[in-house]
């Protein structure tokens, strides 16, 4: 066991080394400025005891013998004193300023690489990812990462002061200076005995974090499924089971460091007295003068606190270390291939071949599908439950990697409007616009298309607040608010995942009438699955089992395609039954 220990002790020095390096390396100068103040600091700690020494020699003690002291000497010690006092202040103001400084430089340089990361990747990298889990890698693993950054100039300037102390107290007696020198390995040893202990706590800490934020996202965010369902109780309970390893493996970490405080506290104190007492006898015995074994004392004492601070360095070590590694996990991680990298933009239709995709690798929905789609044109997409038709559009939008096969899309942007608009909490200016310059007619224009001139009516028009994801709208609201976002960015191809679904036939009529008399018209796919939409487009593609069974108008499909007709037959009796008004319960 005690083998195992010592190979492990080098090991943790070069992971304290590495993690520091890293974090240093990212602003170099302002560590260095930081550790300078950090070095006179510490220098001017012993000069301040060496002075001490001189003013008790040479103007208290000669003051009660003599009863006299020349001025010239008291000002030499005062000024002495009074220098070395703001010299070290001075060291002081800039230890602690550089190093708040490089502490939140590094902060901020690791956030901005974890966030161009996370913005960096495709979109079927964060579907592998859960929201929580992403923001707190940029918010508590970074702030954790830079926790050791604030200790350690103050440590490399307490080091520095250990070993001139040491020189110096075995200089003014060697017997008491080995005595107090052989305490510092003491206390070292402690704070890595301490460290060494508290290390997977603070591991198991910042891994139950991460995971107690992406749990209570996850929550948030379905809270609706959770209520809907009766399961605010599981939920409670599966959240209070991540708490409770969370709350073990931090009252671990502090129990440990309450049991270290008590140690660095009282073992010091403990040597202490026993210095007093020798140096009074030392003094006695006329080995040592008073003002010897006064600074002697005085020193010894001023590095206690100092040597704590050593302590809380190594302390912050692991917890550091657990932060990092998460950010490093997602700033290490290799660059995937965007999906829309495979699209090619010629000509002014939409032309698929042979293609194979899916939203898992290996588990293709669309299998050897082809596809023309004339430019200016709106095509309908129909098809069964699982036919591939959202996976169809979401690859077209380069959200989906192409497997086998290959699209030409038009020259201009590929814009995708989902079936469940997500809508931020701010005005529906911001909505539309998303930060973009886009001028308040370019918007109008757009909601104009999108039959949303209800904005014009709410509180505020363009700058009506909405809740978070667009509380305060209806779902039809919502979607053309969605659509009109899509439209003022003139794409040259317009994806409709069911778009228009939560809209009367009539408003759904009125907004795709829109869209082919707009200038400019874009190239219009449209999942659909109302027959009266269907029939407005110009052409209908028909898709059973991942390929294009059928496509060409409504009508010539519904006379010629036995498939296609059952469907519609289908999506008139779903219509119907909706229609159908709930019977009267008896009372």
């Amino acid at each position: 066991m005690a083998a195992v220990q010592t190979a492990q002790a080098p090991s943790r020095l070069r992971q304290a080394v590495t993690l520091i390096g890293t974090l240093v390396r990212l602003h170099p100068r302002l560590f260095a400025v930081a550790v300078a103040g950090s070095a006179v600091y510490a220098l001017c700690t012993v000069a301040s005891a060496i002075a001490l020494q001189w003013v008790i020699d040479h103007v208290i003690l000669p003051r009660f013998e003599e009863g006299t002291v020349a001025t010239s000497t008291v000002v030499a010690g005062l000024g002495a004193i009074m220098l070395i006092g703001v010299v070290r202040a001075a060291g002081v103001v800039t230890r602690r300023s550089f190093a708040v400084m490089t502490q939140y430089r590094v902060a901020q340089t690791l956030s901005d690489r974890v966030v161009d990361k996370i913005v960096g990747q495709p979109a079927p990298w964060h579907r592998r990812q859960t929201a929580g889990d992403l923001v707190a890698r940029v918010g508590v693993d970074v702030d954790a990462s830079i926790a050791v950054l604030a200790p350690t100039p103050f440590a490399t300037g307490v080091a520095l002061m250990v070993v001139v102390s040491s020189v110096w107290l075995i200089m003014t007696d060697p017997l008491l200076g080995a005595a107090a020198t052989l305490m510092f390995p003491v206390l070292i040893a402690m704070n890595v005995m301490y460290q060494r202990r508290v290390d997977r706590f603070f591991r198991a800490a910042q891994d139950e974090l991460g995971s107690l934020s992406e749990a209570v996202h996850e929550s948030f965010d379905g809270v609706s499924v959770v209520t809907a369902f009766g399961a605010e109780e599981r939920e409670t309970e599966r959240l209070a089971v991540i708490a409770s390893r969370l709350r073990e493996a931090r009252v671990g970490a502090v129990r440990l460091r309450a049991t270290f405080e008590s140690l660095l506290d009282g073992v010091p104190n403990v040597v202490n007295i026993g210095l007093l007492l020798a140096g009074a006898y030392r003094v006695r015995a006329g080995a040592m003068t008073v003002g010897e074994m006064t600074s002697f004392v005085y020193l010894f004492t001023l590095l206690v606190f100092p040597l704590r601070l050593i302590g809380f360095a190594l302390s912050e070590l692991p917890h550091s270390q657990a932060g990092l590694d998460r950010v490093q996990e997602v700033i290490d991680e290799a660059w995937e291939v965007d999906p829309a990298a495979a699209l090619t933009h010629t000509g002014s239709g939409v032309h698929v071949r042979g293609l194979v995709a899916g939203h898992l690798p290996g588990f293709g929905v669309l299998r050897d599908l082809d596809l023309d789609v004339p430019g200016g044109s709106t095509v309908a997409v129909v098809g069964a439950t699982g036919s591939g038709k959202t996976t169809l559009l979401h690859v077209l939008a380069g959200l989906v990697p192409v497997e086998q096969g290959s699209i030409s899309l038009p020259s201009g942007a590929t814009t995708l409007v989902f079936q469940e608009p997500f809508l931020l909490a701010g005005s529906i200016r911001h909505n539309i616009t998303l930060g973009a310059a886009f001028s308040d007619d370019e918007v109008l224009d757009a909601l104009a298309i999108a039959e949303g001139r209800f904005v014009a009516d709410l509180p505020g028009g363009l700058d009506a607040m909405l809740g978070e994801r667009g509380t305060g709208l209806s779902g039809g609201q919502r979607q053309r608010v969605a659509l009109a976002r899509a439209l003022v960015r003139r794409p040259a191809v317009l994806l409709l995942d069911d778009t228009t679904s939560a809209l009367d036939p009539s408003t759904e009529a009125r907004v795709l009438a829109n869209l082919r008399r707009s200038p400019g018209a874009s190239t219009v796919i449209a999942i659909a699955s109302r027959p009266s939409t269907i029939a407005l487009a110009d052409e209908v593609v028909y898709l059973r089992d991942g390929i294009v069974a059928a496509q060409g108008p409504h009508d010539q499909l519904m006379a010629e395609v036995d498939g296609y007709r059952a469907l519609m037959a289908a999506f008139e009796d779903d219509r119907g039954a909706d229609a159908v008004a709930a019977p009267e319960v008896p009372t």
